[in-house]
């Protein structure tokens, strides 16, 4: 799942132009589609990025990696993956695509969606995630929440650099809080293919060249959880009237598939537990419907 991005909303402010890391997808536009006749897959096939740490890669290390074998697992079938780079058109050129004269699309399954993504069917969400603020212990920031990092005098404010991604409710986040100044953008869209959107934490975090990073919650933990030094603190924000900061996030089918979508979320339900003994290993945080931390 890449940086999501409220549906109904675009940011107010636009510092430059990702996960979702979920903002990728959503270029792809929304259709409608009757309900098509149901015919049980050959295989598992699985539409993911290559390079997108903690999500997915092409050695099948994220965690939608490994739930997409649990989901091939329950399902009885083989599990074949198909990577596309989660940037522009993504949709258009996975899940819908069909090759000339070919009679199976690229891919039947999308993961790590927004749960409100029109451009697909979607399920219900597997879990629910928050933007975080990121931090090195002992340099220039020690606060232990998000208020305490708002309520800093703004002598320590004044002199920090933030690194966000464009186009994410994180511009609308700073804008409320009088933070504009203290952002440093990153592009949301990348072309380069060996960027991933932990690089604004791995690189430019460690390195010092920002002081934070309000990033997307998967990313966030884990890549504070597998960076040995600094140490990296991570606080979860919360949504606050008209900026949205949590979001849910689900699997993907191409609309009018009901019957297809119905057996993913049997799946999904079956394995709830082990789902979230790997969302734990890879540190995602994670919360209610309410925006609060489930520990």
């Amino acid at each position: 799942m890449r940086s999501p991005v409220p549906r109904s909303k675009k940011s107010s402010s636009r510092i430059g132009s990702a996960l979702a890391a979920l903002a990728l997808v959503t270029a792809a536009g929304a259709v409608t589609a009757q309900d098509e006749p149901f015919e049980k897959p050959r295989a598992l096939k699985v539409c993911d990025d290559p390079n997108n740490l903690p999500f997915s890669n092409d050695k099948g290390e994220g965690f939608e990696n490994k739930i997409a074998e649990i989901l091939a697992r329950t399902l009885a079938l083989p599990l074949e993956v198909f990577h596309y780079p989660q940037r522009i058109n993504v949709v258009r050129n996975t899940i819908r695509y069909k090759l000339p004269n070919e009679s199976e699309y690229r891919c039947d399954l999308l993961t790590g969606v927004p749960s409100d993504f029109t451009a697909v069917a979607t399920t219900r969400p597997y879990f629910r995630s928050t933007y975080v603020l990121v931090y090195a212990k002992g340099r220039k920031l020690d606060v232990a929440s998000a208020d305490q990092f708002l309520g800093l005098d703004k002598s320590v404010i004044s002199g920090l650099r933030i690194g966000v991604y464009e186009r994410t409710p994180v511009v609308d986040w700073l804008k409320k809080h009088n933070l504009l100044d203290q952002a440093v953008p990153y592009r949301l869209l990348n072309a380069d293919p060996n960027h991933y959107p932990g690089k604004i934490i791995d690189d430019d975090l460690v390195a010092g060249k920002i002081d934070a990073a309000v990033v997307w919650g998967p990313i966030g933990g884990y890549f504070a959880r597998h960076i040995a030094a600094p140490e990296l603190v991570v606080l979860p924000l919360k949504s606050e009237p008209g900026v949205r900061m949590d979001f849910g996030v689900a699997m993907g089918v191409r609309q009018g598939e009901k019957a297809w979508r119905s057996l993913v979320q049997q799946a999904l339900d079956q394995n709830r537990e082990e789902i979230a003994q790997i969302l734990r290993q890879f540190n995602i945080p994670t919360v209610d419907d309410k925006g609060e931390p489930i520990r």
